[in-house]
C-alpha cells in the first residue's frame, strides 16, 4: 500500500505568499483521500479544486478573468489513472466548473464546450451563477487600457494580447496507489470568446496514468504546443523522480513564457515553476501524521 499524497497549486506567477490557499485546499481534500471510500484520489482532487475555485485570489471559478468582450468562459478537467476523463471548455455561469467536469465523466463524452457545456450543466442541476467580480472587472479594464496605449507585456506582443496563464490544479495519490488530477482556469482578460487553453486538454495541461499524475500551469498556447504535461509524465514513466521531471520541463520553457508543474508518482512528488513563483503546497499523510511542504512567503 502507498501512503496518500495531495498537491495543489494556484497558478504559475501566483505569489508564493498565497500558498496558504493551496495548503487549505490540500488539508480539506485529505478528508476525502483518507475516508476509505472508493475513488479517493478523484474525490480529493475535485474538492481541492473547489476550494481554489472559491478563492477569489486565483484565476478559476469565482476568480475567473473576463475575456476581451467582457464575458467569462472557463475550462476544467478531471482525469484518473484508470483512464476516465471529463472536461469542459468555455463554460459559462457555473461557480465550480470542476464539478461539471465530474458529471462529464459519467456521460458518453470526454469533453463538452461552449453553450453545450453550459446547457449540460443546467440539465444536470448545476445552478446558474454570475461569475463577475470587481477583481475581474478591474483586470479587464487594465487589459483594454494596455491595448489602447500600446504599453504591452512581453507575451502580449504577438497579437496585442495578454499571455495565457493563470490556473489552479491538484494531483493526488491514494493509499491504493491510484492517481488523479484536476485543473480549472478562467483564462485571461485578453482572450477572444471561444478560446480554449491548455487546462482542459489531456496531455497538455494535465496527464494521468499508471505512472502518476501531472498538472501544468502557465502560458497555455506554449504548453499546448509542447504537450508539456505529457513530457513530464514520460520522464516519470522513464524512471525520473517527479521533482526532477518538473524541474527539467520548466528549464526547457523559452522566455518570455512561464510555466509550472506539480506531479506525483509512486516515488513521491514534485513542484517547480519559472522563477520559482507559483503558489503551491504538498501534503503527505503517513502513519497517521500530516507533513506539509510549501514555499516560504
Amino acid at each position: 500500500m502507498s501512503f496518500p499524497i495531495i498537491l495543489a497549486h494556484g497558478g504559475a506567477g501566483a505569489p508564493n505568499r498565497d500558498s496558504d490557499g493551496p495548503e487549505t485546499a490540500c488539508k480539506h481534500a485529505l478528508k476525502f483521500l483518507t475516508d476509505g471510500e472508493i475513488d479517493a484520489a478523484l474525490r480529493a482532487v475535485i474538492e481541492a479544486a473547489v476550494v481554489l475555485e472559491d478563492d477569489v485570489r486565483f484565476n478559476a471559478g469565482t476568480g475567473a478573468n473576463m475575456r476581451i468582450d467582457g464575458s467569462i468562459q472557463m475550462d476544467a478537467i478531471l482525469a484518473t489513472s484508470d483512464g476516465r476523463i471529463g472536461s469542459v471548455a468555455a463554460i459559462e455561469k457555473c461557480r465550480n466548473p470542476v464539478r461539471v467536469a465530474r458529471l462529464v465523466i459519467d456521460s458518453p463524452h470526454v469533453m463538452l464546450c461552449g453553450d453545450g457545456a453550459t446547457q449540460f450543466a443546467r440539465h444536470r442541476g448545476v445552478p446558474e451563477h454570475d461569475m463577475t467580480t470587481p477583481k475581474a472587472q478591474d483586470r479587464h479594464a487594465k487589459a483594454l487600457e494596455r491595448l489602447k496605449t500600446g504599453e504591452l507585456r512581453p507575451t502580449e506582443q504577438k497579437w496585442r494580447g495578454r499571455g495565457m496563464h493563470g490556473t489552479i490544479g491538484a494531483v493526488a495519490r491514494a493509499a491504493d496507489g491510484t492517481f488523479a488530477v484536476s485543473c480549472s482556469t478562467g483564462g485571461t482578460s485578453m482572450m477572444l470568446p471561444g478560446r480554449v487553453g491548455d487546462s482542459p486538454i489531456f496531455g497538455a495541461g494535465t496527464m494521468c496514468g499508471e505512472h502518476g499524475a501531472v498538472c501544468a500551469t502557465g502560458d497555455g498556447e506554449e504548453i499546448i504546443r509542447r504537450l508539456a504535461s505529457m513530457r513530464v509524465y514520460l520522464r516519470i514513466a522513464g524512471g525520473e523522480h517527479p521533482q526532477q521531471a518538473c524541474e527539467a520541463e520548466v528549464a526547457t520553457i523559452p522566455a518570455p513564457y512561464v510555466a509550472g508543474f506539480i506531479a506525483v508518482s509512486a516515488a513521491g512528488f514534485g513542484m517547480a515553476a519559472t522563477k520559482d513563483e507559483m503558489a503551491r503546497a504538498a501534503l503527505e499523510y503517513r502513519d497517521g501524521k500530516v507533513s506539509i511542504q510549501r514555499p516560504a512567503s
